[in-house]
């Protein structure tokens, strides 16, 4: 599959890149994408969520009313989880929620939604460029220039570039990752794929070896 390569004002450069099958152009596992984005989702999560248990609570343990004669049901403590700031019955308690995959269902999974984005022709080719300075104003500019200014965009660097990642970080829908830190839940959630010329040697290189 063939892409032409444009400048970053969105003039044709003349040259095509050739983006490999083995990693544009396979039959997309759908499982393998669920499982990954999974992964990636649960491993977000902090798991520090805690409430007090009956144990927990401070208060007097001293029985609250006499066992029989009352009509009304016994109750031994005023931190029983019936009552109003008792303790809370079966409450959620610190876990990890991280999952582990192997590393081969990993890149299975990156090659089905790269293959996803190349058949829906969501992937745009840009020469390398950088930023003198970080500046909002100029990454703006870029995206207009490409008509993605309303839409969500990853771009993938080839390698980390500070004054470009800071261009981005102010604009919600606009995401900056390098070729080695690319996943699936990213490539996915952006409606286009921006991915610089000097960074698709080294995406192939990654998934394939």
């Amino acid at each position: 599959m063939k892409v032409s390569v444009l400048t970053k004002t969105g003039e044709d450069t003349g040259r095509k890149v050739d983006l490999s099958k083995d990693v544009f152009g396979i039959e997309p596992n759908d499982h393998a994408i669920y499982l990954d984005v999974k992964q990636f989702l649960a491993n977000q999560r902090q798991g520090t969520h805690k409430s007090k248990e009956r144990a927990e609570i401070a208060g007097s343990t001293r029985k609250i009313k006499k066992q029989k004669g009352t009509g009304t049901a016994r109750a031994g403590s005023i931190k029983s989880p019936v009552f109003r700031g008792g303790g809370r019955v079966f409450g959620p308690r610190p876990r990890n929620y991280s999952i582990d995959l192997n590393k081969k269902l990993k890149v299975l999974a990156r090659k089905s939604a790269l293959s996803y984005k190349a058949t829906e022709k969501s992937i745009s080719i840009l020469e390398d460029f950088s930023f003198d300075a970080p500046k909002t104003k100029e990454y703006v500019t870029l995206l207009n220039t490409l008509s993605f200014a309303n839409k969500k965009t990853l771009l993938v660097l080839k390698e980390d570039d500070k004054n470009v990642l800071l261009s981005s970080k102010n604009l919600k829908k606009a995401q900056v990752t390098t070729a080695e830190q690319i996943n699936t839940y990213d490539l996915l959630n952006a409606d286009n794929l921006i991915l610089l010329e000097g960074s698709i040697e080294k995406i192939q290189n990654l998934l394939t070896k």
